[in-house]
């Protein structure tokens, strides 16, 4: 918040001697002059808190484009499944983020593990948080869930994801991001009191750890107890492609994805209107918004190209599903650095992710693990490779501005390894922690057989056996799905130019 310069009548009646009554004028004077300074206090204020509410607005926008992005990856079958628990996250992860979440994320002065004030929002606004602020919060948080719902979608029991998603916005999800956000976070860049880790603490500015390998980790996990889906490896181990069923909506959720990390990104500045204290006034956190903004743009339009050529000489032909995750891929990396880098090393940070997803990819199909969404692998491992990239190219003046004068910087920019030391152990530290949280809920729910749906709910699709019919009527390619009777729509192939003798039938050619 800007501050600005107090009136004295003391010291200002004595350059009014001039006046009949110096004391009143310089008395006046004063009073106006503070009115005015309140003023633009308040307009301030107003300003930084309609730009922190226009972010959020973004973010949540999100989770429409998770929604459709889910929905196209999945089999038509299981449609309506997919996006009602997508709904399911915002819904039960606002309930669970406004109650306990909020608290122990930003819930100060506290200790560095986990907040302890704000439960229920109380005493909020206050003079650190407005109401604007737990919005904000509260769309980082739900954005996680919806990441681990893409790994374990087309087989998990509807109840698994009301206590996974109220578990991770609620607790898990708070607590990383206590330690890497909040100013009593033992790994927060921001700590305002006690030593810094490594004298610098671990810069993850908009949620490559927080968020994204928070979400593929406890998606990681739940995929792995759970196991892949019927019919995705057959009896020799051969991978067979279960492809989802609309790239329209994939390409459609992907865009809006890419429109709502202009508020995650940029927005983690939450405020607009600080000034820099540099000679150019033209120059302050204005800028670095926008900066923030392309290196965004260039990362994920990087990594979009680089996954459309290497899967063309790798695989043969163009495919824009693998380009959607390419590109978010590139978002999920810059993240951690956007506000720190120049835009020339967000070119590097993308280029880099298209290849970490490639081989996380190659990786989980060694292992047989499957992720309908690769999203494990696109937010975990891209994520991962977010924060080492913020720890290698990190810029001293943008550091030092973001955060405070004196902290060290990337250590491919002349600042040393501190700053990637800290990098590392957020990393470990992140892995570890959902790991000691997700792996034992997801193990229990399997135990208490809550967490997968049965074998002939999953050939069917859950749409029919659980949600009461399915989203529109189509065929999937593996045949399991079955539609009632009538007018039906098969997926896209070419066809005989003959006649169909099946005149219920659409056949497109193409």
């Amino acid at each position: 918040m800007a501050s600005f310069p107090t009136c004295s009548t003391t010291e200002l009646s004595p350059l009014l001697s001039f006046a009949a009554n110096a004391t009143a004028a310089a008395d006046y004077i004063c009073n106006r002059f503070t009115a005015t300074s309140d003023k633009f206090t308040t307009t301030t204020y107003a300003i930084d808190n309609t730009y922190l509410l226009f972010s959020a607005y973004l973010v949540f926008a999100m989770q429409l484009g998770f929604a459709m992005l889910c929905a196209g990856s999945v089999r038509a079958k299981n449609t309506m499944n997919i996006m009602l628990t997508n709904v399911l996250d915002a819904a039960a992860g606002g309930l669970s983020y406004y109650i306990f979440g909020f608290a122990f994320a930003f819930g100060g002065p506290s200790n560095g593990f986990i907040g302890k004030h704000y439960f229920g929002l109380k005493s909020i606004p206050s003079a650190v948080y407005d109401y604007s602020f737990f919005l904000y919060q509260w769309a980082f948080a739900i954005a996680a869930a919806g990441i681990t719902s893409g790994s374990i979608a087309e087989r998990t029991q509807f109840v698994a994801y009301l206590i996974y998603s109220s578990f991770l916005t609620g607790f898990v999800y708070p607590i990383v991001s206590h330690w890497v956000w909040s100013s009593d976070g033992w790994a927060s860049a921001s700590r305002t009191s006690g030593s810094l880790l490594f004298g610098s603490g671990a810069i993850d500015f908009a949620g490559s750890g927080v968020v994204h390998m928070v979400g593929g980790i406890a998606g990681l996990w739940g995929a792995l107890i759970e196991g892949p889906r019927i019919g995705r490896f057959d009896h020799s181990g051969r991978s067979v492609a279960l492809r989802g069923h609309s790239a329209s909506l994939v390409v459609l959720g992907t865009f809006l994805l890419w429109f709502g990390w202009y508020g995650f990104n940029p927005g983690s500045f939450l405020t607009i209107s600080k000034s820099y204290d540099t000679s150019n006034d033209y120059y302050g956190q204005w800028s670095a918004v926008g900066r923030t903004a392309i290196t965004t743009t260039l990362a994920g339009c990087t990594a979009a190209l680089t996954t459309l050529f290497s899967k063309r000489l790798l695989v043969g032909h163009w495919n824009v599903i693998d380009v959607c995750n390419g590109l978010l891929g590139g978002f999920a990396a810059i993240t951690s650095g956007c506000a720190v880098v120049e835009p020339w090393a967000a070119i590097i940070c993308g280029f880099v992710a298209s290849w970490v997803l490639t081989g996380c990819n190659k990786l989980a199909e060694k292992f047989k693990y499957d992720d309908p969404l690769e999203a494990a692998q696109l937010h975990g491992g891209c994520g991962a490779w977010g924060l080492l990239f913020t720890g290698l190219f990190a810029k001293k003046q943008y550091v030092h501005q973001v955060y405070a004068s004196g902290r060290p910087y990337g250590l491919f920019m002349g600042g040393g390894g501190k700053l990637l030391a800290a990098q590392i152990i957020q990393i470990l530290v992140i892995f570890g922690w959902v790991s000691a949280t997700m792996a034992p809920l997801f193990y229990a729910l399997k135990k208490l057989n809550l967490l997968r749906v049965s074998k002939e709910d999953e050939m069917q699709g859950m749409d029919m056996t659980r949600h009461g019919g399915f989203a529109y009527i189509y065929h999937d390619e593996d045949g399991s799905s079955h539609p009632p009777p009538g007018f039906t729509m098969r997926k896209v192939e070419p066809v005989s130019a003959s006649p169909s003798p099946n005149h219920n039938t659409m056949n497109i050619v193409v």
